[in-house]
């Protein structure tokens, strides 16, 4: 029984990339998950991947390359202000300017680098470094 979809695929990631595997399939496939491996992807920490539509909620078929230590998310869902970012980067990452927060904000779901450039706040869903 999957009560939280992210944290799902993200613990499944997780585990694939730590037993040395290539390739992993996430069900089921939503719109946030798709955002949240777009902006992974866009960072360099998974590769190429693609939605299937099986008709039981689809899947993503993800490419792995090696490139993460630890991913998760974050419960529940801090709210944070624009001038905070530095407080959960502390919490959630190893050192400054190592990894990224992923949030969502009012123009939709980004990392906490171009928030802080755009000068706006949001709740906080996931880590990844």
């Amino acid at each position: 029984m999957q009560f939280d979809p992210l944290s799902d695929a993200l613990i499944k990631l997780y585990n694939a990339e730590q037993s040395g595997k290539y390739n992993v399939s996430v069900a089921p496939a939503s719109k946030l998950l798709g955002s949240v491996l777009e902006i992974m992807q866009k960072s360099g920490y998974i590769g190429e991947f693609d939605k299937n539509d099986d008709g039981r909620g689809g899947s993503y078929d993800i490419k792995l390359i090696g490139a993460i230590n630890r991913c998760g998310i974050v419960k529940p869902r801090y709210s944070v202000r624009r001038t905070d970012y530095e407080k959960w980067e502390s919490r959630y990452l190893p050192a400054q300017d190592f990894g990224l927060l992923i949030l969502t904000t009012n123009k939709g779901i980004m990392n906490h680098y171009d928030a802080k450039d755009s000068r706006i706040g949001g709740k906080l869903l996931a880590y990844v470094f």
